[in-house]
């Protein structure tokens, strides 16, 4: 039974691969998954080809509000990139490793390094409204892992190690990148919540007291499954909101989207100046 899912996983990848159907001589060298109200960056790609999830055999296609649901490939600061406009979550009732599914696609299509950005709530007190972040390092409070089940020694092995799951010379480069543009980049380790109701006031404390500076709903499957597949990880958030737990109140959703995409063209010039270094 063990063979015979692994048959249909290596089935279900080499056919989202074939639909896509990049020319081999020039791959994507770099992932990029826009989270919430980031999507516009993809605008700037050179685009070769835009697909949209629904017409890639086993791509999961995005519901939520600001992930427009499609797969860019192009030519970005000089780089080849393969990016997708928009991701999917637990909370639309996907599982784990069909959140991480798309990355195993762009690593099929070539893709060896991975930007993976999303939008957040921040825990850290320090921390304003309209923040960008670079993840440091990773909790993963969903309950659930992408690498459950049977394990395909083709992509990665069957204990991946976490540590250092962010490329620490990647941490060296953005800060400097950041410094270049005289840009305020704050640093903390990201917590992934599954959604998709908004962490409770005590929640929010459990999870700083656990070392979380920054709070989501994504990002986590993402990062595990990259880490598996050998991929070298770049993390950035935009603080959209401060989730502390002593706050008057929580904003909405779609106070999320706007200060996402308030933030988006400092998130855009610091990833177009980031990736010819990468």
């Amino acid at each position: 039974m063990d063979a015979e899912a692994l048959d249909r996983a290596g089935e279900a990848l080499a056919g989202a691969v074939a639909a896509i159907g990049l020319e081999p001589e020039s791959p994507p060298e770099i992932a990029i998954v826009l989270g919430s109200g980031l999507g516009p960056l993809a605008e700037d790609i050179e685009a070769r080809s835009v697909i949209a999830y629904g017409d890639i055999p086993g791509m999961p296609v995005s519901t939520a509000p600001g992930h427009a649901g499609r797969l860019v490939v192009g030519t970005l600061s000089g780089r080849r990139v393969v990016a997708m406009q928009g991701r999917v979550h637990l909370y639309e009732g996907f599982s784990s490793a069909q959140c991480a599914f798309p990355v195993r696609v762009m690593h099929a299509l070539g893709a060896r390094i991975l930007l993976v950005s999303n939008a957040c709530g921040g825990l850290d007190p320090s921390f304003r409204a309209g923040d960008l972040m670079l993840h440091t390092d990773l909790i993963n409070a969903t309950g659930q892992n992408p690498l459950t089940g049977p394990n395909d020694p083709r992509l990665g092995p069957r204990f991946p190690i976490m540590f250092d799951c962010y490329d620490v010379s990647y941490l060296r480069l953005a800060r400097a990148a950041a410094r270049d543009q005289e840009l305020v980049l704050r640093e903390g380790v990201y917590v992934a919540i599954a959604g998709p109701s908004f962490a409770t006031r005590a929640e929010l404390r459990a999870l700083r007291i656990l070392g979380a500076d920054a709070i989501g709903m994504s990002t986590a499957h993402e990062v595990i499954a990259a880490r598996h597949l050998g991929m070298r990880v770049l993390g950035l958030s935009t603080v959209t909101d401060m989730a502390l737990p002593d706050g008057e109140e929580h904003a909405t959703s779609e106070q999320v989207l706007r200060v996402a995409e308030a933030s988006g063209e400092r998130f855009r010039h610091l990833v177009t100046a980031l990736l010819p270094e990468l």
